[in-house]
């Protein structure tokens, strides 16, 4: 009995322990949702989803509070300041984002920047004044911006300069241009994509694409194709880190870090893989375009690259599908882009967009050699769709000779039949006359 009691004792504090550590978390939750809303940064950027989107918006906001010249030892000691001039001096912050959008407006008038850029400028501060509960007359405030092209004077990239790109000495540059240029991915996608997210499609036992999820588990999920191409090179780079000594599984990011290929195969960071966000992918792919030659210091009076160093693989994604004669709806599905009242109603099946896409496989290949071996699989194909028509053709119209032959070797009966009744009667004729 003394044993039971002493055994319920510790049960019962046990239990007390246990509702004390919930009191506890309940109470650090509350008072880091308090610290929160006494730190504006955070509210901030706890508002923006995507990675590289947050990076701009930050970036944007930091310009902002440079040219006001708030001080502070941090962001977030910064935004505070501005937080609070905000709520206590709020026609002095109007003044403030006033006097910034006239020298944005001077920058647009040089041609420095476009429309497009300044409020591009202004959604940072509108974001963080919306979350801090800053009130900012902003209809009235820009009006008479013009907004200008809602598109940049760019254009993609061309094979040859994706071709050279793709030549820089980093094992993991090709899978990832490749797979921007022929999938249209957006360099966000990067941050949620694992190799389970990745699937070949397969006809008559040869890849003839691969399937994408793209933002898996997100509410922007949806799925593109990418080649035969493309997915031959991920997969590739998928083998060497196995071969290597890494674990690979469905659920392992596609793209990683490097390691010290000195190290002992199976040994050493290999084993210990890192993501690579979509940050570190875009810096690849910087610096692989200026070794590589491609992009050049801008001349004076430019302020703009030919093409844009990520976005552009995504240009040469839709002009491509478009020119190789895809259906325009199906593109934008495969982009993730909306389609207005249709993403409510078109409802085009997996194999329907794959049939599609097929068509434009040729146009996002980027390789010459493979574009040669996809043309003569092709033609190959075709060559045996039309043996086998004209086989069959064939063997029509051998059943239609033999039903001729038939039908003559009939009449030919039928006529000798006749032939011999005929004599036959005239016979009797005869016959009949010696008679009479």
């Amino acid at each position: 009995m003394a044993i039971e009691a002493t055994k319920s004792n510790i049960d019962s504090f046990v239990l007390t322990n246990s509702s004390i550590d919930a009191d506890i978390n309940k109470i650090d939750l509350i008072n880091r949702y308090l610290d929160m809303n006494n730190d504006p940064y955070t509210i901030f950027m706890n508002a923006i989803k995507s990675p590289n989107t947050r990076e701009k918006y930050d970036r944007r906001l930091k310009i902002f509070l440079d040219f006001i010249k708030i001080p502070g030892d941090d962001m977030k000691d910064r935004c505070i300041r501005l937080s609070e001039m905000g709520k206590n001096n709020n026609q002095r912050t109007i003044s403030c984002i006033i006097a910034y959008i006239m020298y944005q407006k001077e920058r647009l008038e040089k041609k420095e920047i476009t429309g497009g850029t300044l409020f591009n400028y202004l959604k940072a501060i509108k974001l963080f004044c919306e979350m801090t509960d800053i009130s900012i007359p902003w209809k009235k405030i820009t009006r008479g911006i013009s907004r200008g092209r809602r598109y940049a004077e760019d254009r993609a990239p061309t094979r040859e300069e994706i071709r050279k790109i793709c030549e820089y000495p980093d094992r993991r540059i090709r899978s990832i241009v490749y797979m921007m240029c022929s999938g249209g991915l957006r360099i966000g996608a990067w941050d949620y994509l694992k190799w389970g997210n990745i699937q070949p499609l397969l006809k008559d036992g040869k890849v003839v694409a691969a399937k994408v999820v793209v933002y898996a588990g997100e509410e922007e999920e949806h799925f593109t194709f990418i080649t035969p191409e493309a997915y031959t090179y991920v997969k590739e780079w998928i083998e060497y880190r196995i071969e290597i000594g890494e674990t690979v599984t469905k659920n392992s990011w596609v793209m990683r870090d490097l390691w010290d290929t000195s190290a002992a195969i199976g040994r050493g960071l290999i084993t210990k893989p890192k993501k690579l966000k979509s940050t570190g992918i875009k810096r690849l792919i910087e610096r692989a375009l200026w070794a590589q030659g491609v992009r050049k210091k801008l001349e004076d009076g430019k302020k703009r690259h030919e093409f844009q160093a990520d976005h552009g693989y995504r240009k040469f994604f839709k002009t491509h599908c478009e020119i190789a004669g895809m259906k325009p709806i199906n593109i934008e599905k495969l982009m993730g882009h909306s389609t207005g009242i249709s993403d409510s109603y078109y409802r085009a099946t997996e194999n329907e967009m794959l049939s599609d896409y097929l068509i434009a496989v040729d146009s996002l290949t980027i390789n010459e050699e493979n574009r040669l071996k996809h043309q003569i699989n092709e033609l190959s194909e075709r060559n045996d769709v039309n043996q086998y028509i004209i086989t069959s053709k064939l063997m029509e119209k051998e059943k239609e000779i033999k039903k001729l032959e038939e039908k003559s070797k009939e009449n030919d009966d039928a006529v000798s039949y006749l032939s011999d009744q005929i004599v036959q009667l005239m016979k009797e004729v005869r016959a009949l006359k010696e008679t009479t």
